[in-house]
């Protein structure tokens, strides 16, 4: 192998014969480790995503073993045998083998053509006309997907927003700065794509996305399943008897009067239809699930006490039924 080439393998810390799952596994390893927003090198980081783009693509992994390189436009002609010599010729561009005559023969017939569909010739006619691979351009590629987890507060989810995300793309000397729409009613783990704005695309390829993970901050009252809302209501022991009327606040900022009926059970949910978040998938919004929860007093001045023991004096229920 040149010695102008890194060793891919030895950078990904993997061996030559090493699966493409693991591959992918020592990478994301790797990367989670070096990369720049959380602390690392950005040139290892570098190193780390130029190995991966060779190694984690096989017909780019064929070129690099054979060839020193994954780049099929670096390739030389000749080795074993002189394209225009009697020894035939193979040649690797771009993880095709054309291989010998018959190979190519072959490639015809399946109409793919003389040589393979990997490569855009420029037009003509014959494997040595118009259409020869000695100029030859390796078809282009969209760039890598990159993935960003971006913190929201539970209201910013819950209304929407505008964020600002500064995202440092390999192969780009200077980070980028874009605003990004948060949705509505965006939920923990939700991806927003922003289209173009991911890894550098090859060949004059269009660049690859930049997904942005929603990570929701908690809420001191409030939690989400998707688009309902969910609150735990206290309620002391006469509450739950007798019957009350209470004010919930909602995630809406105002408040609604619940009714809860006598007799409530400590853990039981009432619903506030509509007073959720809007879905973001859809049209209307969740639910708002209160969740009631029985308060027993730690301390009792002596007229609760009192009251209290009037009122086990006239019960007659028995709850333990064993």
């Amino acid at each position: 192998m040149p010695g102008s080439t890194p060793d891919y393998y030895k950078t990904l810390g993997v061996p030559r014969n090493a699966t493409q799952d693991e591959i992918k596994k020592a990478f994301r390893k790797l990367a989670r480790k070096n990369h720049p927003d959380a602390g690392g090198d950005e040139e290892k980081f570098k190193e780390i995503n130029e190995a991966y783009e060779v190694l984690g693509d096989e017909k780019k992994r064929k070129l690099y073993d054979q060839y020193g390189t994954g780049d099929a436009s670096k390739i030389p002609f000749g080795g074993a045998g002189n394209p225009f010599g009697g020894g035939g010729f193979t040649v690797n561009m771009n993880g095709s083998d054309f291989g010998s005559w018959q190979d190519i023969l072959d490639s015809i017939r399946r109409g793919d053509g003389a040589f393979g569909t990997n490569w855009d010739f420029g037009g003509g006619a014959g494997p040595f006309g118009g259409g020869s691979p000695f100029g030859g351009q390796p078809r282009p590629r969209k760039g890598n997907d990159v993935s960003v987890t971006l913190n929201v507060t539970f209201d910013e989810a819950f209304n929407g927003c505008i964020k600002r995300v500064t995202v440092r793309v390999p192969g780009m000397s200077d980070p980028e700065t874009i605003s990004c729409k948060i949705p509505a009613g965006a939920v923990d783990g939700g991806r927003v794509r922003a289209k173009g704005r991911g890894g550098l695309g090859e060949n004059g390829g269009p660049r690859g996305d930049l997904l942005i993970t929603t990570k929701i901050a908690p809420h001191p009252y409030f939690k989400r399943d998707g688009a309902d809302v969910l609150i735990d209501v206290p309620v002391s022991i006469a509450e739950a008897a007798l019957g009350a009327r209470v004010d919930v606040p909602t995630p809406g900022g105002k408040t609604v009067r619940m009714k809860i009926p006598a007799g409530t059970q400590d853990g039981a949910t009432l619903k506030v239809r509509g007073a959720g978040a809007p879905r973001v998938k859809g049209s209307g919004t969740g639910d708002l699930l209160a969740k009631v929860r029985v308060r027993v007093p730690k301390t009792l001045t002596d007229e609760q006490r009192s009251a209290l023991e009037a009122f086990q004096a006239a019960s007659h229920d028995t709850l333990r039924s064993w």
